[in-house]
């Protein structure tokens, strides 16, 4: 599987036409497959699926720690690539319920999400703590400035999104890429779930705009401070507030717009 191929275009301009050849970034979709039944489908940049299908089920609740996680393969035989996770019996009876209420097998092959069924019957996202974190300003908006320079598909493609996890120090932690910025995140932050070393994360930094999703998948993970190259939305910054959770993103000629949390930039 490639993450990315090459296509043909046509240039134009006010004066000239020409053929040119360009590196498309490439999506094909991944099952997810949890106890045997298909729990979603994610179409997603090939690469990482392991990590990709561990932070995607961290942040939807299906598993709150390594542990629940008896076994975790990836195939991509004939019948489509897929991620099989199978639950150990303590995990399994924990969210019974979900599994009891809706049989996922019967589901047509498209993108379906439980997140808010899993939301309301699985997980409780709690405040982040981690109000002792305190990030150097410049430090912290250099790495923000300088995301795209870790980012070598992007360099290939310019069309994939980033996440990218660091200590409080600046110790690059994690860094993953892919066409959709959900699936960066949960890339990012399965490895560093999969590794048990995710209470280091402090700061996430983002290609993208920060939305409602990518604040709710941070507090689960604790992530106390989040940069992004765009503006978040509206929902995005309210959640962020009430889950005292920093957000900023750059500003139009320097430095940068910060929205709620500013006490931990110092």
């Amino acid at each position: 599987m490639d993450t990315f191929l090459k296509h043909s275009a046509l240039y134009m301009d006010k004066n000239r036409t020409a053929s040119s050849h360009h590196k498309l970034i490439s999506e094909e979709p991944l099952k997810i497959i949890i106890q045997d039944r298909l729990y979603s489908i994610i179409m997603r940049t090939p690469g990482d699926e392991l990590p990709l299908a561990a932070g995607f089920c961290f942040s939807e609740g299906v598993v709150d720690k390594p542990d629940d996680i008896e076994s975790l393969s990836f195939s991509n035989k004939s019948d489509g690539n897929k991620v099989n996770l199978l639950l150990n019996k303590s995990r399994r009876n924990e969210i019974s319920q979900l599994f009891e209420k809706f049989s996922l097998s019967s589901q047509k092959e498209f993108n379906i999400s439980y997140s808010h069924i899993i939301r309301n019957h699985c997980q409780v996202i709690c405040p982040v703590k981690k109000d002792n974190i305190k990030l150097d300003f410049n430090n912290a908006l250099y790495l923000l400035e300088n995301l795209s320079s870790i980012q070598p598909l992007r360099k290939d493609t310019r069309s994939s999104h980033a996440a990218a996890l660091y200590s409080s120090d600046f110790e690059l932690l994690s860094i993953s890429e892919d066409v959709g910025r959900h699936n960066a995140l949960d890339k990012t932050i399965g490895k560093l779930f999969l590794d048990n070393t995710l209470r280091k994360a402090s700061l996430l930094i983002l290609s993208s705009r920060i939305n409602y999703e990518l604040v709710q998948k941070a507090a689960k993970a604790g992530i106390p401070v989040i940069f992004a190259i765009s503006r978040p939305t509206f929902h995005a910054v309210k959640l962020a507030s009430q889950m005292n959770i920093t957000i900023a993103c750059l500003a139009e000629k320097s430095g940068l717009y910060v929205f709620c949390g500013k006490s931990r930039l110092v």
